[in-house]
């Protein structure tokens, strides 16, 4: 991929750009491999009301002033919050690429977290989380991470509670990021027109005066699971289900391999072996998808669907008899080669989004050191065999290790 160049500044930060010619919108951000994992249990939610509060206040410039900086050029400026990982992102005109850049580090790097927007924006929080409690489709995916990874930093909700949000103070927001922040694991990751040496010039002026700071982050690998099941009462008109387990890490040579078993089984597509089954057939639900998520020390699959609740148990039958399938007969040459096409057509039309291929690149830095091209990748999924296929799903489909919550009404 001869237009992707990086280099890495003085303080450790490194710069990613991929030059596209044929553009005139460019993307940036900067990413930090700090998340909700890293937070201590009385700073649950930390990691995110930081994310909030970087939009309120610099050394030079108030929240008016940031909102504004792109909105009136009409560009974009947002960020987000995971368990591994911050990013602040905006998207501008060519033109406009410096003045994101300058805008985007002086959030990240000179947040003051004024004390009365730490008030307002707790306020903001708190019905943040209100409003995901309303929506059982989002809160049952959260809940489940506190099943699948009990007492660890990994199941808890990236919003934090109600005492948590309610205690936070300047002064621990600038505790959480002295302790995390190191500037060898921050990447800044841009796609546009402009050529790799301008960027990297810009990015030498804007963020080659940062300080070095080196935090030596220990994150603890989740212990197993052992499966567990929850039924919660919710005021519902329905049943929503979610089931799974702990699975493969990042750098698992299996990662690829499962991630195309669970895209067989529930990914977006409609032909998907749990749709056709659940929903096109028998019409037993709406929707049903199921996903498999990866850690730099952890993983987990899982399957989510909402139904009628005197038709849960008969889903959960269905769903473990696509199972079964799987277990007892390997795909045929025709279904493999089928199976392989369509993820290869749905990463490249992934590809085809600068946005998301430069937040790809900056956690591809981060998790694995590197930037795999398209065709890299295409090459690795022409080498699963249907063998592998089948003993992942022998190893990772067992109803006895699978977790369950259940929200009745």
């Amino acid at each position: 991929m001869n237009s992707i160049q990086l280099t890495t500044l003085n303080n450790g930060i490194t710069i990613v750009h991929r030059q596209v010619q044929h553009t005139e919108i460019s993307h940036l951000g900067i990413m930090l491999d700090i998340g909700s994992r890293d937070e201590l249990d009385n700073e649950q939610g930390l990691a995110h009301f930081w994310e909030h509060l970087a939009f309120k206040g610099t050394q030079k410039k108030n929240n008016m002033q940031i909102i504004n900086r792109l909105e009136v050029i009409g560009g974009e400026l947002n960020a987000y919050t995971t368990k591994e990982k911050i990013c602040f992102h905006a998207s501008v005109l060519s033109p406009y690429f410096e003045r994101a850049l300058e805008l985007i580090t002086d959030i990240t790097f000179n947040s003051t977290f004024p004390s009365k927007e730490i008030e307002k924006e707790r306020s903001v929080i708190l019905e943040e989380m209100s409003m995901y409690y309303e929506a059982p489709e989002d809160a049952i995916q959260d809940d489940f991470d506190e099943l699948l990874f009990p007492n660890h930093s990994l199941g808890v909700n990236i919003l934090g509670t109600n005492e948590t949000v309610n205690s936070f103070k300047k002064n621990d927001l600038d505790a959480f990021i002295a302790r995390n922040l190191d500037t060898s694991r921050i990447v800044i990751s841009s796609i546009g027109k402009h050529s790799h040496d301008k960027v990297f010039r810009w990015a030498e002026k804007h963020v080659g005066q940062i300080p070095v700071k080196r935090n030596q982050v220990k994150r603890i690998a989740p212990p197993s699971m052992f499966p567990s099941e929850r039924i919660t009462k919710r005021g519902l008109n329905q049943s929503h289900v979610a089931l799974g387990s702990q699975s493969y890490a990042i750098k698992h040579p299996d990662r690829l391999a499962f991630f195309m078993l669970i895209n067989l089984l529930g990914g977006p597509s409609m032909n998907s072996l749990l749709n056709v089954s659940i929903r096109e057939k028998r019409g037993l639900v709406y929707s049903i998808e199921a996903n498999f998520t990866s850690y730099v020390d952890s993983g987990f699959w899982a399957i989510y669907f909402g139904t009628e609740s005197n038709q849960v148990n008969k889903s959960i039958k269905l769903i473990h008899k696509e199972f079964d399938k799987l277990k007892d007969r390997s795909l045929s040459p025709a279904q493999l080669l089928k199976i392989k096409s369509q993820l290869k057509g749905q990463m490249a039309m992934a590809e085809e989004s600068n946005l998301n291929f430069m937040l790809m690149m900056a956690k591809s830095l981060l998790d694995r050191e590197k930037i795999e091209t398209i065709e890299e990748i295409f090459e690795q999924i022409d080498f699963v065999s249907s063998e592998q296929l089948q003993r992942l799903a022998q190893e990772m489909l067992q109803s006895e290790q699978l977790s369950y919550l259940i929200f009745e009404p």
